[in-house]
């Protein structure tokens, strides 16, 4: 399986944390490499939202009602909305790359850190077309509800677990480590079509997104490093 880290060139947290992923991989012995992925830059972001054919329709302050999700929108703390927008074109482009090669992908932001040795085949063969690996953990809202609901699951994948009311988006521990099939960067790629631009963790919902789920043993964790997007 294929392996990808997004990572912003030149960005000294971004670069650090590629480096503390890669010897994170290799100590437990994982059987593929984790590669490089060059982010979208933020003073391209704008320019590759609108080559895409894609409108940023997330509320930047405050709260909407999304009338053709029916989601209730909140906005993320962002000071500079061209690292937001960077961020979800990095993923976004990513899931260009699943359907180019056909075949399922890890997608990996840059502060992700392996715990133990990532067994993917079970995770391959599972009803499941997005798959989150990541402990909850410093890494979402509600994390530790997050953590709780889905330990108590005796499944070893299973859907993602309700943390919110259910017009809230509700999917993966913040999207910094996911396997992908063909099938779900399709639906998420639709989704963008459907609803615009929204910041990846948002808009790849349960709600909107079919067969998302989540394993019950946490392959990564985040490092805790100083955020890239929100800063």
């Amino acid at each position: 399986m294929k392996a990808f880290a997004i990572v912003v060139k030149g960005v000294e947290t971004s670069e650090t944390g590629f480096k503390n992923l890669e010897r994170s991989s290799k100590k437990v012995k994982n059987d593929f490499k984790v590669e490089r992925f060059e982010a979208t830059t933020p003073e391209f972001a704008n320019v590759s939202l609108a080559g895409n054919g894609i409108k940023w329709t997330y509320p930047w302050e405050g709260e909407k009602i999304d009338i053709a999700s029916g989601m209730t929108l909140k906005s993320y703390p962002t000071a500079y909305k061209e690292r937001r927008i960077a961020c979800f074109m990095s993923h976004f482009r990513l899931w260009h790359e699943c359907i180019k090669r056909d075949e399922p992908i890890l997608v990996l932001e840059h502060d992700s850190l392996f715990l133990q040795k990532l067994n993917y085949d079970y995770i391959l063969e599972s009803k499941f077309d997005i798959i989150g690996i990541n402990n909850p953990l410093m890494a979402t809202r509600k994390a530790k509800l997050f953590h709780d609901m889905i330990k108590e699951h005796p499944q070893e994948i299973q859907q993602v677990p309700d943390i919110d009311e259910f017009n809230v988006p509700q999917g993966l521990a913040g999207n910094s480590a996911y396997i992908i099939k063909p099938d779900g960067a399709k639906n998420v790629l639709d989704a963008a079509k459907r609803f615009g631009g929204w910041p990846n963790d948002a808009l790849m919902c349960k709600q909107i997104i079919p067969k998302m789920g989540v394993t019950r043993t946490f392959y990564t964790k985040v490092q805790g490093l100083p955020s890239t997007t929100t800063g």
